[in-house]
C-alpha cells in the first residue's frame, strides 16, 4: 500500500547522477516535491528564487573527493542565504570528526553514502519537522517584533492631546524608568490599565511579565492562594504546587487592580508581603523573596476610606509612592472627536461597514454630553452605531445618550439605562420618519410584516 506524502520540499545537491536517481525515486514516495542538482555552482541562484525544507548536500564533489572541504563550503553559502535552512551532509567516508564538525558548522544531521532507506527516511523526516519548528519560531519573533514596535508608540492605546491627558504622559514618562510604586486614581472606564501597561512598557522591567489582578474578582477564602501560591495537599482542591501572582510576576511588574475592594484583614495580609519583599505559599512555612514593581489602582476614594477606617493608612502609604490621577472624559472633552474617530475606524474594519465618519453635529453631540461611563462608554457608544448604522456618515440619530437626567426622545437613550420596548418605539419612528410613513418600505427595513408593524404602531400610540 502506497503511503501518503508528507507536506514538503527537498532539494538533493550531488555529483553523482547515480545517487541523485536513487534518493529522488525513494524520496518522490514519502515527499510532496524533490528537485535534484548535480552542479553546486547553481545552489545561490536556486536558493535566492526557492525555498525548501530540507537540502540534503554531498560533501565532495569532483574538485576534491575526500577532505569535505567543497561541503563545507558550500554549506556556509547555504545558511548566508537562509540561516533558517536545514542540511543533511551527505558522505561516503564515516569520519566522526568531519561529522562533528560539519554539525558545529551548522549542518543538521549526516547521513553516509550508501544509506539505509529507512534510515534516510527518518533522518528527513525528523530535519522537517526541524525546519517546520523553525519556521514557526521565526514567526513568532517576527510577530513578537513587531507587536513591540507597535507598543513602543508613545502611549499608543491612551488616546488624546488635552492638556489633561498631556499630564497623564508627562506622569508617565518621570515615574517608568524608576521601581516606585504607582497608585492609579480614576473613574470607571478612564483606562487605568492602559496607564500601568505603558508604564511597565516604558520601565527596566518591559521585557519581563506584566501580570494583572483583578482584587474584586479574588474571594477571601482564596487570596493567599491565588496571590502568594499554595503546596499540594494544603487545601482540598490543591491538587499540586502552584505559584502564586506575586512569584509569577517577579522580575516584571504586578498590577493590582479594584485594591479598594479588599478587606481589612486581606490588607494586613499585603502589607505584610509588601514590606518583607517575600511570600510564603499555603502549607508551606518556607519564604521565598520576590522582586515586583508594584501598581495599583482603584475608583474608590481611599483617603476618605482611611478616615472611616476601611482602609489601612500604612497600606496606602506603602503603595503611592507616586500617584496617578486619571481625567474622566468629561474633562477632556477636546479628545472626543479624535476618540470617536479611532473607534469608528477599529469598528468599521471589525464589522465591514462602510462608514466614513461622524457627521459635525454628532461630534457637537457627544462633547455636550457627560459620559459616566468614560471613554469605555463611548468605545461601546460607537460599536453600537457601526453595527445599527445603514448610511456611510454617523449621525446623532445613531447614538442614544441620556442628556442630564431628561426624558428620553428618539435620539437621546442611554443605552446602559434602556428598556428593550423604548428601543423599539425609537426604532419604529425613526423607520417611519426615514421613509416618510411609508408602512410598507418601513417594515422591510424593521424585518417585520405589516400587520406586526400596525400592531406596534398601536401599541405606542403612533
Amino acid at each position: 500500500m502506497k503511503k501518503s506524502n508528507q507536506a514538503g520540499r527537498i532539494l538533493i545537491v550531488d555529483d553523482n547522477p547515480d545517487v541523485l536517481s536513487a534518493a529522488k525515486i525513494f524520496l518522490k514516495r514519502h515527499f510532496l516535491e524533490v528537485v535534484t542538482e548535480k552542479n553546486p555552482e547553481s545552489l545561490p541562484n536556486i536558493l535566492m528564487n526557492e525555498t525548501f525544507d530540507v537540502i540534503l548536500l554531498d560533501m565532495n564533489f569532483t574538485k576534491d573527493v575526500s577532505s569535505g572541504h567543497e561541503g563545507f563550503f558550500w554549506l556556509d553559502k547555504i545558511l548566508e542565504i537562509d540561516p533558517s535552512a536545514v542540511v543533511i551532509l551527505i558522505t561516503a567516508y564515516g569520519d566522526v570528526e568531519v561529522a562533528v564538525k560539519a554539525i558545529k558548522e551548522g549542518a543538521t544531521d549526516f547521513v553516509l553514502k550508501p544509506w539505509e532507506n529507512e534510515k534516510l527516511l527518518a533522518t528527513v523526516s525528523s530535519c522537517m519537522r526541524l525546519r517546520e519548528s523553525r519556521l514557526e519560531t521565526n514567526k513568532l519573533k517576527d510577530r513578537q517584533k513587531q507587536i513591540n514596535e507597535d507598543l513602543d508608540t508613545k502611549y499608543q492605546e491612551i488616546i488624546g492631546r488635552s492638556d489633561a491627558i498631556m499630564k497623564v504622559f508627562d506622569t508617565i514618562e518621570m515615574v517608568a524608568g524608576t521601581d516606585a510604586n504607582v497608585l492609579i486614581l480614576g473613574e470607571n472606564g478612564t483606562g487605568k490599565e492602559l496607564v500601568a501597561r505603558a508604564i511597565h512598557r516604558h520601565s527596566k522591567r518591559a521585557s519581563d511579565v506584566f501580570l494583572s489582578v483583578d482584587l474584586g474578582a479574588v474571594s477571601e477564602t482564596l487570596f493567599e492562594s491565588e496571590l502568594f501560591g499554595h503546596t499540594k495537599g494544603s487545601f482540598t482542591d490543591a491538587k499540586e504546587d502552584r505559584a502564586g501572582r506575586f512569584e509569577t510576576a517577579s522580575g516584571g511588574t504586578l498590577f493590582l487592580d479594584e485594591i479598594g475592594n479588599l478587606s481589612t484583614p486581606l490588607q494586613a495580609k499585603l502589607l505584610s508581603v509588601l514590606q518583607s519583599r517575600q511570600v510564603t505559599r499555603v502549607g508551606s512555612n518556607k519564604a521565598r523573596p520576590i522582586d515586583i514593581r508594584l501598581i495599583c489602582a482603584t475608583n474608590m476614594h481611599l483617603y476618605d476610606m482611611v478616615k472611616k477606617s476601611e482602609f489601612r493608612q500604612d497600606l496606602l502609604y506603602r503603595i503611592n509612592t507616586i500617584e496617578i490621577n486619571i481625567p474622566p472624559l468629561r474633562d477632556r472633552l477636546d479628545d472626543i472627536p479624535l476618540l470617536a474617530e479611532h473607534y469608528l475606524g477599529q469598528f468599521t474594519k471589525k464589522y465591514n461597514k462602510p462608514i466614513r465618519s461622524l457627521s459635525p453635529s454628532v461630534l457637537k453631540r457627544m462633547q455636550k454630553y457627560s459620559w459616566p461611563g468614560n471613554v469605555r462608554e463611548l468605545e461601546h457608544a460607537v460599536e453600537r452605531a457601526v453595527i445599527m448604522s445603514r448610511s456611510m456618515v454617523l449621525e446623532a440619530d445613531d447614538f442614544f445618550l441620556n442628556q442630564g437626567g431628561k426624558e428620553p426622545d428618539e435620539t437621546a437613550v442611554n443605552l446602559d439605562a434602556y428598556n428593550i420596548e423604548e428601543m423599539e418605539r425609537i426604532l419604529i419612528r425613526k423607520a417611519l420618519k426615514r421613509h416618510n410613513g411609508n408602512i410598507t418600505q418601513a417594515a422591510q427595513e424593521l424585518g417585520l410584516t405589516r400587520s406586526s408593524l400596525y400592531r406596534r404602531m398601536e401599541k405606542y400610540d403612533f
